[in-house]
């Protein structure tokens, strides 16, 4: 008998046991896999095709023909087998609805792609039939915003066309996305509907309603340089008063004359100009409007004086709780203004947006503020502390359906609106 050796007390330990070679899998078994997986996928996508022109009320009458074919044999009862039958025929002649091309050509043209609240879009569109083979009557569906417009499209031969006029109503500032163009074919009882989109959607911009201000200039900035503040500067346009000589002053700017005459150099200081910036703040804070047209005429405001300000050729900028809105010109401040809806209350009031304009525009020499009817008095006053220093401040609260008014914050004059008719001559009393 013999037995293992021992070192040092302790056992050598037994040698791990050897795996038997995993078998590799046959290169035909893998390529099987991989064609089985590509069906599968093809198929898989086929059947989700096919399952999108099944309409809700088509599921229905698929499900009772199955039902009937499976319960008229089970209980032997030929008037369920011949319903069965019927349904089925049924599902057949309303899917042949389905064959045919739809290859229209389409082109939507909207007439005017920007109108104002209460004015009409107008707009055309066009199919042509520009294949070999006519095309069945179709229908086609236009979404416009939340709704749809639905046209009925006749049987068009080869090389036809045919042209469809609408008319888009427009009630709110929205910025309302037309299309895309979406052709419809289905059967007369609407189990079926195949779906092709064409073209792409277009983007109709509605504008608030804006008025215009009687005068050349909104009074606010005077000259070309910007307007004068009350701080001094040893460099500068406006000239202020005379100071003696302080080291590291411009010797371009000495009084010579008074220096002569003094013995002591003398130095020419300034009144500081500040740029001609424009920023106008408005609130979209939904708990500070009594409605949503006070809302609307706040907006209204803003646009209006965004709009004088950029005729007058002064650099305008427009904020909301929610950014910086794009007012390079006209036409891109009121498309900016169209897109603009209330934002979360976690954002943040007037306040708040006061304070956002201070640290993003601090040298602004013109700062608008609107804002709603539900802002109160210690609020505005809080809003207006915390505009820029320096600044000409105005603040237009929208009041639908109040009497204009005026008042003093602070440093800041703030007017009442009722209506946007009102804004012209609360500016002009301002100013004046």
């Amino acid at each position: 008998m013999t037995t293992a050796p021992v070192t040092d007390g302790e056992a050598t330990p037994a040698p791990p046991p050897v795996r038997a070679p995993e078998r590799e899998e046959a290169p035909s078994q893998a390529s099987w896999r991989e064609v089985a997986a590509y069906l599968l996928g093809r198929v898989g996508a086929g059947v989700r095709r096919a399952a999108k022109v099944v309409r809700p009320i088509g599921w229905v009458v698929i499900g009772l023909a199955v039902v009937l074919w499976l319960v008229g044999p089970w209980l032997g009862w030929r008037e369920i087998t011949t319903a069965a039958v019927v349904a089925t025929a049924v599902i057949v002649l309303c899917l042949l609805f389905l064959i045919g091309r739809t290859t229209y050509d389409v082109a939507l043209d909207l007439t005017r792609t920007r109108v104002v609240v209460g004015e009409r879009a107008f707009g055309a569109l066009t199919l042509a039939n520009s294949g070999t083979r006519a095309i069945l009557p179709s229908r086609v569906v236009l979404p416009v915003g939340s709704g749809r417009g639905v046209f009925g499209i006749r049987h068009l031969a080869p090389g036809d066309q045919v042209e469809e006029l609408f008319a888009i109503p427009t009630t709110r500032r929205a910025v309302v996305p037309v299309g895309p163009v979406s052709i419809v074919r289905g059967d007369p009882l609407g189990l079926f509907e195949r779906i092709d989109s064409r073209d792409e959607p277009v983007d109709l911009y509605v504008h608030p309603k804006t008025v215009r201000f009687d005068g050349q200039s909104l009074g606010f900035v005077r000259d070309l340089e910007g307007m004068t503040s009350r701080d001094l500067a040893r460099d500068d346009i406006a000239f202020h008063a005379l100071s003696e000589y302080q080291p590291g002053d411009d010797l371009r700017h000495v009084h010579w004359r008074s220096t002569a005459r003094t013995g002591t150099l003398m130095m020419r200081t300034y009144e500081q100009t500040r740029r001609s910036h424009f920023v106008i703040g408005v609130s979209t804070h939904p708990g500070e409007y009594a409605d949503p047209d006070e809302f609307e005429l706040a907006i209204s405001a803003a646009g209006s004086l965004g709009l004088r300000a950029l005729r007058d050729s002064y650099r305008v900028e427009v904020r909301t709780q929610t950014g910086k809105l794009r007012t390079e010109t006209q036409k891109h401040l009121l498309d900016a203004l169209s897109g603009v809806e209330n934002s979360r209350a976690r954002e943040g009031g007037a306040t708040a947006l006061a304070g956002t304009i201070a640290s993003n525009a601090p040298a602004a020499s013109v700062v608008v503020l609107a804002c709603g009817s539900r802002v109160t008095a210690s609020q505005l006053q809080s809003a207006v502390s915390r505009l820029p220093v320096g600044s000409r401040a105005l603040v237009i609260v929208a009041a639908l359906g109040q009497e204009a008014g005026r008042r003093r914050i602070g440093e800041a004059d703030v007017i009442t609106i009722g209506a946007l008719e009102h804004l012209p001559p609360s500016l002009r009393r301002v100013l004046g």
